[in-house]
């Protein structure tokens, strides 16, 4: 399985090196998450000429996740390829940086260094999860804005239009959940997840992160991670722990068991979406959603 992945990246590679640039051939943007897919269909709201897909679906982790033929033909095809780097797609990066004759944007490299946390587990590396601070996505937003008027300059002033409209919607989310977390007292903002995904939004409305992983899924955790995290979880008594959509429910409840035979006690809180929107009819269907979705199960857990 392993030597037929790298067969494919190969075939895609020689193929992107091959094939000549073709701007706006076909009309179709390539998001890798669902998370960006969103934003570009905000960008494009109200013309119906440009097609606009995800590789990954409802709880599909990006940082294992694995490119399959249908997914080339699509990167192949594609006028514009938008993904969020740092590394967040893990496998997928170095398909990426190859494929020099393609128009592609890495969003979330827009923002600058000096506002990225940096990987505790890697020390050139930048947390990817940015857009858990809104202020940040307001950031890869606009820079997401400018790819798109560049590649589709017909439709710069719809583009420039839709912007103004969604970066207000997401400065108005953002006051309103600035509001919310008040609601949960300073001593309990501790929010304990599968892995450490919610730094940004830690750092923006006063909440200590602490995840069992890493900032990628692919860190392995072991027994000694979750009697760490277990005792720190007893000792300052904290009355809820988080599931992962995208990531098996067991490393938490591994979390709980532990918690128990301390002779303590830790509700599992709710299931947050980390890495991946929720499914598509759900209030967790949209980027504005799935935050608005994780405040609320945040706060209600720990209030």
């Amino acid at each position: 399985m392993r030597q037929g992945y790298f067969a494919i990246i190969a075939t895609l590679w020689l193929g992107a090196c091959s094939l000549p640039s073709q701007k706006s051939s076909s009309n179709k943007v390539v998001c890798t998450t669902g998370i960006i897919a969103d934003a570009v269909q905000e960008l494009l709201q109200g013309q119906d000429s440009i097609r606009v897909s995800a590789l990954m679906g409802p709880g599909v982790d990006p940082h294992l996740y694995k490119a399959s033929q249908g997914d080339i033909k699509k990167l192949m095809d594609a006028d514009l390829i938008i993904y969020n780097g740092l590394h967040l797609e893990g496998k997928m990066t170095e398909l990426f940086e190859k494929m020099q004759q393609h128009t592609k944007l890495a969003a979330a490299e827009a923002i600058p260094k000096d506002k990225l946390i940096n990987s505790s587990n890697f020390a050139s590396a930048y947390d990817p999860h940015v857009w858990f601070d809104l202020k940040l996505w307001s950031i890869v937003v606009s820079a997401m804005a400018d790819k798109l008027q560049e590649q589709y300059p017909a439709l710069a002033s719809k583009i420039g239009e839709n912007e103004k409209r969604y970066l207000k919607e997401i400065n108005s989310l953002h006051e309103t959940l600035s509001k919310t977390v008040r609601q949960v007292p300073k001593n309990q903002r501790v929010l304990i997840t599968a892995h450490d995904a919610f730094e940004y939004f830690g750092r923006q409305y006063g909440f200590e992160v602490r995840g069992l992983q890493g900032i990628s899924t692919s860190s392995e955790y072991g027994i000694r991670d979750v009697s760490n995290l277990a005792q720190f979880v007893y000792k300052q008594g904290i009355k809820a722990i988080f599931i992962e959509s995208s990531i098996p429910k067991r490393a938490i409840e591994a979390v709980q068991a532990a918690v128990e035979e301390l002779g303590g006690s830790v509700s599992l809180g709710g299931q947050l979406y980390s890495d991946a929107l929720g499914a598509t009819d759900g209030p967790a269907g949209t980027y504005l959603g799935m935050v608005r979705t994780n405040t609320n199960t945040i706060v209600e857990a720990l209030k």
